[in-house]
């Protein structure tokens, strides 16, 4: 069932992780880590923008409310990307790959953590 009295509804809100469901209502459309994502991006031929965190992490409510609920970054992101908003408390295996490469590319890390995945098929 949608809420129509939010300006914006993505398909997170079908999801059951709280964290994102704090994001069903950005003008980012973001989408699940899932296999139909990412056909998506190939078929769209446009690369991933993953942006990982979890729902007490204060820097990720910032990001957010600065960012995210922005109509001009979500603009670019909708136009440029297929935007993918993931919970490291819910797929911690995903979080940890893309914590250490984080971590060996700029010697630390932390949430949100936010990247941009080319695919190459």
């Amino acid at each position: 069932m949608v809420d129509n009295k939010y300006k914006y509804t993505n398909s997170l809100i079908h999801e059951q992780s709280p964290y994102l469901l704090q994001h069903a209502h950005n003008p980012v459309n973001w989408r699940a880590w899932n296999d139909e994502t990412f056909a998506i991006a190939v078929r769209e031929d446009k690369p991933i923008f993953l942006s990982i965190g979890y729902a007490t992490c204060h820097w990720c409510h910032v990001m957010e409310h600065e960012s995210f609920e922005d109509e001009e970054v979500a603009e670019v992101l909708n136009m440029n990307f297929i935007s993918i908003k993931l919970d490291r408390e819910e797929r911690p295996d995903i979080d940890s790959v893309y914590m250490e490469v984080c971590q060996a590319m700029v010697g630390n890390g932390g949430w949100p953590n936010c990247r941009i995945k080319y695919l190459y098929l």
